[in-house]
């Protein structure tokens, strides 16, 4: 266990309705074996923003506190995801003049390009999160996908870009902080999520990636095993909830409950004289409702998201390229018949996306539910993240706690610790 201590990453999913922390390490297969999960209710998130930074670092104390007594370890860095309706994509050319033909094109002049990039003047109030190169030209010869090992000296690069507001990267950065974990990277969620469900095959023959979450849906599209098109969509299962608790005059914990356990995306499935009773507040008549009639509202939004992904998708102009159609993930992805009603309004083959593909068998329960997509994703990132830079990550990867003493010298280390995370927040 001890040889092993910096291979071990965990991935914290800051959602709208729950924040999750995923603990894993890799094989010797290479799959990633899921070592603890921990889960608490998300106060302090709207939309996928942080909107009270004291609720949401109480959240994370408590899932990260859970992960790690699943497991018996002491995190202390994690990678985070961000999501919200502050996330842009935009298309950029760069362009590398080389000194030499003598020298073949080597990671190097890859990574001068992406920190070009980096140097882009973005409005005000708003940063770049992720440059990810889509196709390279080397002296006018086109379609590249990998130059390392040419020749040439005139390099060109087209990336697509994603940018987000600076507060909202802020806040999350700060939130981590005071919880007193340390941030190795900053991922966009839907790309987290596309890495834990999509297999390599989709992402070449044209995949459309839907993340639906509590408070956006997310989506990515593939395309030659690249990345084509980013988007949020500001709905998500919470604005279900919303409707069955206004259509059904019920409270919203009663509407949350109603949806998750018999609420269907095809009212025609629903016979009129299936009924579920809900007990009425305090000493009133229990109150009746027609399975018919919630799928009828479950209906009637989930439509209005999967037309606005469908919008999305002939937006970007791949719609006729998308062979391996739609893959839905994510705690929405778990509604009845989404998956016909996502045939039915996008014309395209659709199926539910579980993090599996990547994973070795588990102890953990239910990690492979859609709902823990994104944080079996931040953990595949975090692995990404540690074969590009691994001397630089040992220092800071989680730790198998050591319960046999605990001296003076640690005491001191921890208050240390402690005072530089103030510091780093007064800072910021």
């Amino acid at each position: 266990m001890e040889s092993n201590n910096q291979d071990i990453v965990a991935g914290l999913d800051i959602g709208t309705t729950k924040i999750a922390c995923i603990v894993g390490r890799k094989n010797e297969q290479g799959k990633i074996e899921i070592l603890g999960k921990g889960q608490s209710r998300s106060d302090g998130v709207t939309r996928g923003v942080v909107a009270n930074i004291q609720k949401t670092v109480d959240s994370i104390i408590l899932a990260v506190k859970a992960a790690e007594d699943s497991f018996g370890i002491n995190i202390r860095s994690v990678h985070v995801g961000i999501a919200g309706q502050h996330i842009r994509s935009l298309q950029h050319r760069g362009i590398l003049t080389r000194d030499t033909l003598e020298d073949e094109i080597q990671q190097k002049d890859i990574d001068r390009l992406i920190d070009d990039m980096h140097k882009l003047v973005m409005p005000p109030g708003e940063e770049i999160i992720h440059v990810l190169p889509q196709e390279y030209i080397v002296d006018n010869e086109q379609g590249i996908k990998d130059p390392i090992g040419m020749s040439g000296i005139r390099m060109e690069a087209n990336f697509h870009i994603i940018t987000g507001q600076i507060t909202a990267a802020r806040n999350i950065n700060k939130c981590v902080h005071r919880a007193g974990l340390e941030v190795t990277g900053l991922v966009l969620e839907p790309l987290a999520s596309a890495d834990a469900v999509l297999s390599a095959e989709e992402k070449e023959a044209g995949v459309v990636l839907v993340d639906i979450g509590g408070g956006t849906t997310d989506i990515a599209i593939f395309f030659d095993g690249i990345i084509r098109h980013t988007a949020v969509i500001p709905f998500g299962g919470n604005v279900v909830t919303d409707d069955i608790r206004q259509g059904c005059s019920i409270m919203r914990d009663q509407a949350e409950q109603l949806k998750t356990k018999f609420g269907s995306a095809l009212a025609a499935e629903n016979r009129d004289n299936e009924v579920v009773c809900i007990p009425g507040l305090r000493g009133r008549e229990p109150k009746e409702i027609s399975l018919r009639m919630l799928a009828e509202v479950v209906q009637s939004r989930m439509e209005e998201i999967l037309q606005q992904v469908h919008y999305e998708i002939k937006n970007s102009g791949l719609e006729n390229q998308m062979i391996a159609g739609i893959v839905l993930t994510g705690g929405g992805a778990q509604l009845k018949h989404l998956k016909q009603l996502t045939e039915y309004v996008t014309g395209l083959p659709a199926r539910i996306g579980y993090p599996n593909e990547h994973l070795a068998n588990s102890t953990v329960d239910d990690v492979t539910s859609p709902l823990y997509a994104t944080g079996v994703g931040l953990v595949m990132k975090g692995f990404d993240h540690l074969a590009r830079r691994p001397q630089e990550e040992k220092v800071a990867a989680p730790k198998v706690k050591d319960h046999s003493s605990r001296t003076a010298g640690n005491f001191f280390t921890r208050v240390l610790e402690g005072a530089k995370g103030i510091l780093d927040d007064d800072h910021e």
